[in-house]
């Protein structure tokens, strides 16, 4: 058990009067994972129920997933208050990230945005007996992600289970058929927040989507440019 770790602040919450929050998740979710971690979870639950006796949430995500138990616990945390959820991808919800949008009570999706859905995984090291306690734990963990899909998806468990083994990325417009998103919108720029060597770890990773990160960092850069140029000058 993990106490007194100080994990990066991956979340942020703003409130806007006093019947209404903001949470803004973009990025990785969590530098580290909160498996035994019993700080950081009180962080977040502290953060939001700083914002109040509010009436509705509004949620944005931007995220390539991260620590599925941090994300398990956000999605819990989430689901349990009585605040009506939005959540809006604000670009891509991918694997994780997925699951905590699931928390939302009306999901909307850009239509130039995405979400991914796929199997848990981890990197492990030990002897057979280990190997064996970490798959039935990964199976436990299969099972929680699908009950979040099934929660407040269309889909059956079987249909659920065949995209989660296929790692499939799905348009807005799939999620919509699908019942993991409730309103397309029309496309929006997209910001960049988005590790592409998180990406990289995917293997059906959308050859479109990379190089719209390196799109994005490119312009980024030129805009850091110019704007040393114009100090310079100054």
């Amino acid at each position: 058990m993990i106490l007194g770790k100080k994990n990066k602040r991956f979340w942020n919450f703003k409130s806007l009067d006093e019947k209404m929050g903001e949470l803004t998740l973009y990025g990785e979710i969590s530098n580290e994972t909160w498996w035994g971690d019993e700080v950081t979870p009180k962080e977040f639950k502290s953060d939001l129920d700083n914002l109040g006796e509010i009436d509705t949430l509004n949620i944005y995500i931007n995220s390539p997933g991260g620590d599925v138990f941090a994300g398990q616990t956000i999605y819990s945390i989430l689901k349990r208050h009585k605040a009506h959820k939005n959540v809006y991808i604000d670009g891509l919800a991918a694997s994780i990230a997925s699951v905590i949008a699931m928390a939302g009570n009306t999901i909307f999706m850009p239509k130039n945005s995405m979400m991914m859905i796929h199997n848990p995984w981890t990197i492990g090291m030990g002897n057979a007996d280990e190997f064996r306690k970490l798959a039935e734990d990964l199976d436990k963990i299969r099972e929680s992600l699908i009950a979040a899909y099934e929660n407040h998806s269309a889909l059956t468990r079987d249909e659920i289970i065949e995209i989660m083994d296929a790692e499939t990325w799905l348009t807005a417009s799939e999620c919509e058929e699908y019942g993991f998103c409730d309103v397309v919108e029309e496309e929006k720029t997209l910001a960049a927040s988005i590790d592409k060597d998180v990406l990289a770890r995917y293997k059906n990773t959308p050859k479109e989507l990379i190089e719209i990160e390196n799109d994005l960092e490119v312009r980024k850069q030129a805009l850091l440019k110019q704007k040393l140029l114009i100090e310079l000058e100054l």
